[in-house]
């Protein structure tokens, strides 16, 4: 019994001595998960900031995303269109930031949602909930100081297809107006695709020099100019606002506002979808004045390329188009747009050395889900610039939404037809001449399209 308690305090001893040698066990750090995200803390803010101006009671989302009880039924499904990329709706690639409008959600937030709905998608405590945000009533740029509406309501029939409608609205000023606000409401979003706003007004003082040097293709095909209607044939002149699902309001920041001539009318390119129910549309527009004349007069013009021919099946078709700079000018913002057909565009900006910069990508181009795109910080181009625009085309069986796929397409104002189309805003520089017709003074000049672009 004695050697067996000798060889095992033997063992013990050379045990304790390995330990000893050894040094202290190691310790397993267990390092803690981070907490699953609440709605009333992490989600709601998202929500607030990127969602709920269309997710709201009488908006374009088809639910509200306010309060908790409406959005946890809807948790898989946000999960779902977050995961893909398809909600918010926004399909311009560059980095967090480049746009003022900018609907996107960074990788962190959804990192959050992800992990929020992953986490049983809790409620969280209320005292964290933020004050949702206020909205006027029917408008999202607050009460408006005029509002302009169609004459009488425009009946839509349950089915068929309806060719673009032009209504126009005199607005009666009698005096020069700076806009610093406008924003598109459709009488019935459910039957209105689509709404561009042009504002023509005669020049209310002498004519100046143009700044943009516009290019020959912009001239209408004579298949359109000789053998249609006027109202199906002519480009207006001065894109003021637009209204797509998803796209929110013409916002310009201090300082700047847009110049609307007395005695002008707006003309509304009205789109209507039919659904299978007739409808009615009265649609109206709002503006919200500045009030003072502003440091920066904003621009709206416009260029484009009408002079192309989509082959019949053809899957990845291009057409190019530029405009140049006459002028040093600041840009505010830029708009694609084409029909069924248009799949992806790009924008370089080309400066008087040569030197290339990319300027906007939009590689997953959605017809349904138009975007003025306004940069957060505008750009300063310097005069002998160029932006170069290309868009391409799927005019193939493959595209779904394609009308006619044996057909070859081109220029035209309807959706079965096609356009290769940019929105500008921009300004110029104060020192730089009047760039347009009706300069009110000589430090500020005239908000409109450039004289030779009025009718290609």
């Amino acid at each position: 019994m004695r050697k067996l308690l000798l060889s095992f305090t033997g063992v013990m001893l050379v045990a304790l001595t390995i330990t000893i040698a050894a040094g202290p066990a190691p310790v397993v750090s267990r390092q803690s998960s981070p907490p699953v995200p609440t709605f009333a803390r992490d989600v709601a803010p998202i929500f607030y900031s990127k969602c709920v101006t269309c997710h709201r009671a009488g908006e374009i989302g088809p639910m509200s995303l306010i309060t908790y009880e409406e959005v946890r039924p809807w948790a898989r499904a946000i999960e779902r269109r977050v995961g893909e990329g398809t909600m918010p709706p926004w399909h311009a690639e560059a980095a967090d930031g480049t746009f003022a409008n900018e609907r996107k959600l960074t990788a962190e937030e959804k990192d959050v949602i992800a992990r929020w709905i992953a986490g049983g998608a809790p409620a969280g405590d209320r005292s964290d909930l933020p004050a949702p945000p206020s909205f006027v009533e029917g408008w999202t740029i607050g009460k408006p100081d005029v509002v302009f509406e169609m004459a009488e309501e425009y009946e839509v029939p349950a089915r068929g297809a309806v060719a673009y409608e032009y209504f126009y609205i005199p607005t009666n000023l009698t005096e020069a107006k700076w806009v610093e606000a406008i924003e598109i409401r459709p009488g019935n979003r459910a039957v209105v695709h689509h709404v561009l706003a042009f504002y023509q007004a005669p020049p209310d003082t002498p004519a100046a020099r143009p700044a943009l040097k516009l290019p020959a293709h912009m001239k209408l095909p004579a298949r359109i100019t000789g053998d249609r209607p006027p109202q199906e044939s002519k480009v207006p002149s001065r894109l003021i606002a637009t209204y797509t699902p998803g796209s929110g309001p013409m916002m310009l920041k201090p300082g700047a506002a847009m110049r609307l001539a007395p005695g002008g009318v707006i003309e509304l390119q009205m789109h209507y979808t039919t659904n299978g129910t007739a409808a009615t549309d009265r649609t109206k527009v709002g503006l919200i004045f500045a009030k003072q004349p502003p440091s920066q007069e904003v621009r709206a013009s416009h260029f484009f390329n009408a002079q192309f021919t989509i082959p019949a099946g053809d899957a990845d078709y291009r057409v190019d188009s530029e405009v140049g700079f006459a002028e040093d000018v600041t840009l505010w913002g830029v708009f694609p747009h084409t029909h069924l057909r248009g799949k992806r565009w790009e924008y370089k900006l080309e400066l008087p050395d040569g030197t290339v910069k990319p300027l906007l990508s939009v590689p997953r181009y959605d017809f349904n889900w138009q975007t003025y795109y306004v940069f957060k910080e505008p750009l300063v181009v310097p005069r002998g610039s160029r932006i170069l625009s290309a868009a391409w085309y799927d005019n193939s069986p493959g595209n779904r939404a394609n009308p006619d796929p044996k057909t070859a397409v081109t220029w035209g104002d309807q959706t079965w037809e096609e356009m290769q189309y940019t929105g500008l805003l921009y300004s110029v520089a104060p020192s730089a001449p009047a760039a347009t017709s009706g300069a009110p003074n000589a430090r500020l000049p005239r908000a409109g399209v450039e004289a030779s672009a009025a009718q290609p």
